[in-house]
């Protein structure tokens, strides 16, 4: 089945090669159209290699066709010639408003989805703390209530589960903005979920780091799903638990970001082009890398150093930013 891409790829191939047509000599068409249709087939075909289909609604993308359309009318009168080269101007900045637009709406698109992400990351955060809170003197009772009829060990053992319980939420929110306390215990949620082990090690709050929440729980949000999605594929593979750390230190005036999982054995070729090129992946299944470019993307807009290690069955990225606000 031909993709959507393909179909508007071929259509501006055709509607631009009408106005190439137009500023050709006359001569035989092995000669002039012959080559022309050539160039311009590896022309927008370059195109559609570096730019990906524009993604408007069919309306605003009929609007445009429409209008590309009724741009080669005059073409076909007698005595337009000298409107060729305008024609085809108008064109080329027809197309490149309907590919800057898709730019700007996707982008805007994809930070609207962040935010709703964020945002139910965040009332999930504060519900299970104020629903900690809420039942804190309830739990005191009933510790209380096996005390006085001396059931020490039961006593002990309620508290320990509960301590268990407070510490995995005080992991993620300890200093914490509200936006990456969120993700972090959107994460970490999603990793005992999976049976992993997860580990938060950090001298300071990830809050501190010099960048803006937006960025920042991009950053976390990739780097910890990556780790969290190879360590279940190495959990499921070897039936053992798999493990997910992260550390966040400050050292000789710098950030240091330091996440480790369990990881299948990746190919050399692979693991050559990881953070290197957009489309590699070490996942199975419908990945498309797009979350090492983010992270890869976000260190180079802060001056960030950016490095990874895979020894035996472990996989380490370890980001380093100035400390410099």
């Amino acid at each position: 089945m031909m993709k959507k891409s393909h179909i508007h790829w071929g259509i501006i191939a055709i509607l631009a090669f009408i106005h190439i047509q137009g500023l050709l000599p006359a001569s035989h068409w092995i000669k002039t159209e012959l080559p022309a249709a050539i160039l311009t087939v590896a022309f927008i075909y370059w195109v559609a290699r570096k730019q990906p289909a524009p993604s408007l609604c069919y309306q605003l993308n009929g609007a445009f066709y429409i209008i590309q359309i009724l741009l080669i009318v005059p073409r076909f009168n007698p005595g337009s010639g000298y409107w060729n080269i305008p024609l085809l101007m108008g064109f080329i900045a027809l197309e490149w408003i309907r590919m800057n637009t898709s730019r700007v709406l996707s982008g805007l698109l994809n930070e609207k989805d962040g935010f709703e992400k964020e945002r139910s990351h965040m009332n999930e955060t504060f519900r299970i703390v104020r629903s900690e809170r809420h039942d804190f003197l309830k739990h005191i009772s009933a510790i209380h209530y096996m005390l006085d009829h001396r059931e020490a060990e039961k006593a002990k053992e309620y508290l320990d589960d509960l301590v268990d319980g407070y510490e995995r939420t005080n992991l993620s929110i300890k200093g914490e903005r509200g936006s990456i306390a969120g993700i972090l215990h959107q994460m970490y949620r999603e990793a005992s979920s999976a049976g992993l082990n997860i580990v938060y090690d950090t001298d300071l709050p990830l809050s501190t780091m010099p960048m803006t929440d937006k960025e920042l729980v991009a950053l976390l949000g990739n780097l910890l799903s990556n780790s969290i999605d190879a360590a279940v594929e190495w959990q499921e593979d070897t039936g053992e638990q798999g493990s997910v750390t992260l550390q966040f230190h400050k050292r000789s005036g710098l950030y240091i970001l330091k996440v480790e999982n369990h990881s299948r054995t990746i190919p050399g070729p692979i693991l050559d082009q990881i953070y290197q090129q957009e489309g590699i992946t070490t996942k199975s299944g419908n990945h498309h890398g797009l979350g090492t470019k983010v992270i890869k993307d976000i260190v180079k807009d802060y001056n960030g150093f950016l490095d990874f290690i895979h020894r035996g069955q472990r996989f380490e990225t370890k980001l380093k930013f100035p400390a410099i606000h």
